[in-house]
C-alpha cells in the first residue's frame, strides 16, 4: 500500500508488477511499517500509483464546495498582516520586513469525516491593483482588516476597507437583482484586528474600536491581538468562525496539526470509522485534524470571475444569511431573462 493509501485511506491497490524505486530516510518515516514488520528497521519502499489510480484518490479527497471558503486578509502597509498569518499557519514569527504583493495559502482540514478547505489571501497593503482589490471584496466569504494599534491611520484605513467591501457587494448585487440595499442589510463576516498591542504607545484605544464594532451588525467583532508575542491571534480566527457559521474545529487551537507528509498530494489522514459516532462529543472534536497545502497555485483570473459571478448571483436572490461555503452553488434569478452583470 503506498503512502498515499495510507493517507487518504480510499485509494486502489496497485500491480505488484510495477517498478520499485529506493527511497532515502526522512524522519519521521520510521512510523510507516513495511512488508517486512517493523522489526526490521527497513524502510519501506514506496510505490507510484498509476495516474488514474492517482486521479481518482485526488477527486475522493476533494471537498464539496459547500465546504469551501475564501478568507481575505486586508490593511495598512506594515501593520502585521502577513506576521498573523504565518501564525495562523505555522504559528512562526519574522523580525524582518518583507513588503507583500499578494500571497496566496490553503489549508485542508478533516472534520466529523467531511474535508473543508479554507483559501486565505494575503494582501497588499499599498492597493497596486484596484481592480484585483475589488475581485477580493466579491471572492472573499470572511475577512480579517488589520490595524495597527500605535497607527490611528491604520484603523481609519480598516474602517474604509469595511466600507468599501459591503459598498462593492451591495453594488454588485443591486446589479443583478436592481434592489436597493443598505450596509446594515448586508451582513459579512468580518474581524477588525488592532495588532501590535505590546507597543507601548497607542494611538487608537481598545474602548474606541469595541465602540465602533459594537455600532455595526453581529458579524463584525474586534480583537486585540499581537503577532510577535502570539497574544490572542488564535483568539481572532475563532471569533471569526463564530461569527461566520464555520466549523469551529477549524480555528488554530481547536484541531490537531498534521505534519507535512512526502509522496502525497493530500496529506490529510482517513477519515473515523463509522463507530467513532458512539464516542463523546469531546473525543470526536479530538479527531479533526488540518494541514497546510504546500506549493498551492493561486486561481486563474478567470476562475475568480467564474466565483464572483456564483458568489453575487447568490447573493442576490436572498440567501445573505446563508453560512459562506453554501453560497457556492449558482441559483438563477426568479425574473426571466435576468442574468449576472457585474459592473
Amino acid at each position: 500500500m503506498s503512502v498515499f493509501d495510507r493517507l487518504c485511506g480510499s485509494g486502489s491497490r496497485v500491480d505488484e508488477g510495477e517498478p520499485r524505486q529506493p527511497m532515502r530516510s526522512r524522519r519521521g518515516a520510521q512510523d510507516l511499517e513495511g512488508p517486512s514488520g517493523p522489526e526490521d528497521g527497513i524502510l519501506p519502499v514506496p510505490v507510484s500509483p498509476s495516474p488514474a489510480s492517482t486521479s481518482s484518490q485526488e477527486d475522493s479527497c476533494k471537498p464539496p464546495p459547500r465546504n469551501c471558503y475564501r478568507l481575505i486578509v486586508l490593511g495598512s502597509a506594515r501593520v502585521g498582516k502577513t506576521a498573523i498569518v504565518a501564525r495562523f499557519l505555522s504559528n512562526k514569527f519574522e523580525e524582518s520586513y518583507t513588503p507583500t504583493i499578494e500571497d496566496f495559502h490553503r489549508k485542508l482540514y478533516r472534520i466529523r469525516g467531511e474535508v473543508y478547505q479554507l483559501d486565505l489571501l494575503d494582501t497588499s497593503g499599498n492597493h497596486p491593483f484596484p481592480a484585483m482589490r475589488r475581485l477580493s471584496f466579491l471572492t472573499g466569504d470572511l475577512f480579517v482588516l488589520v490595524f495597527g494599534m500605535d497607527s490611528r491611520e491604520s484603523f481609519e484605513e480598516a474602517i474604509r476597507l469595511r466600507e468599501a467591501i459591503l459598498e462593492t457587494k451591495i453594488t454588485a448585487t443591486q446589479s443583478v437583482k436592481g434592489r436597493s440595499k443598505s450596509h446594515h442589510s448586508m451582513k459579512v463576516p468580518m474581524v477588525i484586528v488592532g495588532n501590535k498591542c505590546d507597543r507601548d504607545i497607542k494611538a487608537v484605544s481598545v474602548e474606541e474600536a469595541e465602540q465602533y464594532c459594537a455600532s455595526q451588525d453581529d458579524c463584525c467583532v474586534f480583537v486585540e491581538v499581537s503577532a510577535k508575542r502570539n497574544y490572542h491571534v488564535d483568539e481572532l480566527f475563532y471569533q471569526l468562525f463564530v461569527v461566520a457559521g464555520v466549523p469551529l474545529e477549524m480555528a488554530p487551537n481547536h484541531h490537531r496539526k498534521v505534519p507535512l507528509t512526502f509522496g502525497s498530494p493530500t496529506m490529510l489522514p482517513p477519515s473515523q470509522p463509522k463507530h467513532k459516532a458512539t464516542l463523546s462529543i469531546k473525543r470526536r472534536l479530538s479527531d479533526a485534524c488540518g494541514v497546510v497545502a504546500p506549493n498551492v497555485r493561486r486561481p486563474s483570473i478567470r476562475t475568480d470571475l467564474m466565483i464572483m459571478r456564483t458568489k453575487t448571483c447568490s447573493l442576490a436572490t436572498g440567501s445573505e444569511n446563508i453560512t459562506p461555503g453554501s453560497r457556492i452553488t449558482l441559483r438563477t434569478t426568479s425574473e426571466p431573462g435576468k442574468t449576472c452583470v457585474i459592473q
